[in-house]
């Protein structure tokens, strides 16, 4: 369990209180869904502040090194940041979709059985699109399938 400090200190990466609902507010009422489009579009500005900064570095640092140990070291040095930001491309496309999904009114809604997915589960992982039994179930399949 983290403690309050790496918790606040979670919060603060990307910048947001979490939601306090208000007695009686419906789930993903219009403040809601404005709260995790902010989330949201604050991740992905992180996301795309980074990939400009990976193309600043690659082209700043590229040097072509007479050393084959050297040049060798470099490109693996690239070869791990492009793989890192391609996962972050696919990232900021899945956030894309869940920015849709909540301009569409169907954000926060299960995938697979429908039920709430939960505010907190969703402020963990913003663009998550299965209830906590579901994702779990899910995992304990790929697990047996995986074996």
């Amino acid at each position: 369990m983290p403690t309050k400090a790496k918790q606040n200190g979670s919060q603060l990466i990307r910048g947001f209180e979490p939601y306090k609902e208000k007695k009686g507010e419906e789930y993903m009422s219009d403040p809601m869904r404005a709260h995790f489009t902010s989330i949201l579009n604050k991740w992905k500005l992180e996301l795309m502040q980074e990939v400009d900064r990976t193309v600043h570095h690659m082209q700043d640092e590229a040097a072509n090194f007479p050393d084959p140990a050297d040049r060798a070291s470099q490109e693996e040095e690239f070869s791990l940041e492009l793989r890192a930001r391609d996962r972050e491309r696919k990232l900021i496309k899945k956030i894309d979709e869940t920015l849709q999904l909540i301009e569409d009114n169907e954000y926060g809604w299960c995938d697979s059985c429908g039920v709430e997915i939960g505010i907190r589960r969703l402020e963990a992982r913003p663009t998550a699109t299965l209830c906590i039994d579901c994702k779990t179930l899910a995992e304990i399949k790929e697990k047996q399938l995986g074996s």
